[in-house]
């Protein structure tokens, strides 16, 4: 399959390094400098430092020639830029062509889903041929040949097989799901989560603050998932439970390390301003917020971490008014 990743970030570069591996694989990369010098070196220095790439992926800065014959294209561009660089390529995707989200954030002022940015800017694309993959992938993990698995979200079971035989491997296990909503959204809400736990550790807290905080961060996207269309199951599976425990528990999930800081006094500006990629959750935390008043769904941890994001709450704070709640049943 002619493979086609959009976005040269590490996620991004991660996908094409495991699609090139025994696929005809192309990674677009948004600067010409940086394509020309991962042809020269095999390596994504700036994004994915340390790791050589497949021989077989090739960059390019020509989005036309990056997607004009794939057979698949994957966005791996950040929510912000998504509609742009999705509306750029319009033009020359394949009508054939599978195309699937690996971005898991909501556009803020719309606060549509990735994939239906996809379905507005390729109005006559088939939507079955739409989808997401989603699940607990740390690039860094993935690239070291850690075994990992993914879930690809696809309402078209044909399409959903192709990619899932095209990316597996001994060490990568795909998985896939008609729930292309569910999946969505549980990749985006889990973002937020991890600021919270971020936080968590930030303020020194241990285990059992942290499990609390993920089982109770797990029922609450749930209930706005499944308010917005996802199916019970999905959240229990790799896309909501699984990326959940990876992105609340792991350093390098880039959403953590805002929370820590924040907890650690530093200011949200500054902490952005020095991060090499994008924390997705700071700008989807708002857009979250806005969902589920619009639904009327109760999300505590959300509305906690948008106090300390955007309305300069101390995180400390913020885990007191959640630990003083009013008592009520778990289920």
């Amino acid at each position: 399959m002619r493979i086609t990743v959009v976005g040269a970030g590490s996620w991004g570069t991660t996908v094409a390094a495991l699609a090139a591996r025994s696929n005809p694989t192309v990674l677009w990369a948004r600067r010409p400098e940086l394509a020309d010098r991962i042809n020269e070196t095999a390596e994504n220095s700036e994004y994915l430092p340390g790791f050589r790439l497949p021989y077989g992926l090739r960059a390019t800065a020509d989005l036309t020639e990056a997607v004009s014959s794939a057979e698949a294209v994957l966005m791996a561009v950040p929510s912000h830029g998504f509609r742009s660089v999705a509306e750029r390529m319009a033009p020359d995707v394949p009508q054939t062509a599978l195309i699937v989200s690996l971005t898991k954030g909501i556009e803020q002022k719309s606060l549509a889903r990735m994939t239906e940015i996809l379905h507005q800017t390729l109005p006559d694309h088939d939507p079955d041929l739409v989808g997401v993959l989603t699940g607990p992938n740390l690039a860094r993990e993935v690239m070291e040949g850690q075994p990992a698995a993914t879930v690809i979200g696809m309402r078209s079971t044909t399409g959903a097989a192709r990619l899932q035989e095209a990316l597996m491997d001994p060490t990568f296990r795909v998985y896939t799901n008609p729930d292309v909503v569910g999946c969505e959204t549980a990749g985006a809400l889990k973002n937020v989560m991890a600021i919270a736990a971020g936080m968590a550790k930030g303020l020194g807290f241990g285990h059992n603050t942290l499990a609390a905080l993920i089982t109770r961060a797990l029922a609450e996207l749930t209930r706005l998932g499944i308010a917005l269309g996802g199916k019970p199951e999905t959240f229990a599976g790799l896309a909501g439970m699984g990326d959940l425990i990876a992105t609340c528990m792991s350093d390098q999930s880039r959403n953590n390390q805002v929370g820590m800081k924040l907890a650690r006094g530093r200011r949200l500006d500054d902490v952005v301003a020095e991060m090499n990629m994008v924390a997705e959750g700071v700008k989807t935390t708002e857009a979250v917020l806005e969902l589920a008043r619009r639904h009327r769904i109760e999300v505590p941890i959300a509305t906690q971490v948008g106090r300390v994001l955007y309305e300069g709450a101390h995180p400390r704070e913020a885990v007191l008014t959640l630990m003083t709640r009013r008592p009520r049943s778990e289920i």
